[in-house]
């Protein structure tokens, strides 16, 4: 009996099927390959960003998380120094108020037990006041009034602290049954840090640029 011939298409996805089984690197190898290529992406990202904001990020304390949050707002590619720093301090205040409602919904969710709504709501409001500080510190670049701005971020930036020191407090008034620090908390916390970080380094430049 003649054997079957083999179609070229066939022959062509047996030849794809024996490349992919004895030549498939490994999840370590596709690790090394992608992460040189998302530092490149990276880098890249930096280097299509205007002069002023990179020298601008390059006075703050955090340059990478800077860059990231000038390059969200398409109007830092035409803004000077005030105007990048209106976009970091709205940054900001967007974060705090992302971090609010974050806190309201835990506080009426189904699931969370009585006891704890009240500290959640109280949370909400700290982050609350971090947002509409942050809202007056951009009122307050608008009319270059930077002494105040950094008074109204410096406010926003110690919020936080007093949500996590309730939490605190809590657990050491009740040894038992208290509820723990959300693990969302610390993240979202160390964000808003660094953006009022960043719009209090670039406040500091603008006062000294200011004329004496």
């Amino acid at each position: 009996m003649a054997a079957t011939r083999a179609s070229p298409l066939l022959i062509l996805l047996l030849i794809i099927q024996l490349n992919l089984l004895f030549h498939l690197p490994d999840s370590s190898s596709i690790t090394a390959l992608a992460q040189p290529q998302q530092q490149i992406s990276s880098v890249g990202m930096q280097h299509r960003q205007p002069v002023l904001v990179q020298s601008t990020c390059n006075s703050t304390s955090f340059y990478d998380v800077c860059i990231a949050a000038l390059a969200a707002d398409p109007s830092s590619s035409t803004a000077d120094v005030p105007g990048l720093c209106a976009i970091a301090v709205s940054a900001a205040a967007a974060n705090a108020s992302g971090t609010a409602a974050f806190l309201g919904n835990a506080s009426d969710a189904a699931a969370t037990p009585d006891a704890d709504r009240a500290l959640l709501r109280t949370c909400a409001g700290k982050y609350a006041a971090a947002r509409d500080a942050l809202l007056q510190a951009r009122a307050s670049l608008a009319e270059q009034a930077y002494d105040y701005a950094f008074v109204h971020v410096s406010a926003a930036d110690e919020y936080p602290a007093v949500c996590r020191t309730l939490f605190r407090r809590q657990q050491q008034q009740k040894q038992r049954g208290a509820r723990p620090y959300p693990p969302e908390l610390p993240k979202r916390e160390e964000a808003l840090r660094r953006l009022c970080t960043i719009a209090l380094d670039i406040i500091s430049l603008l006062q000294n640029q200011e004329p004496q």
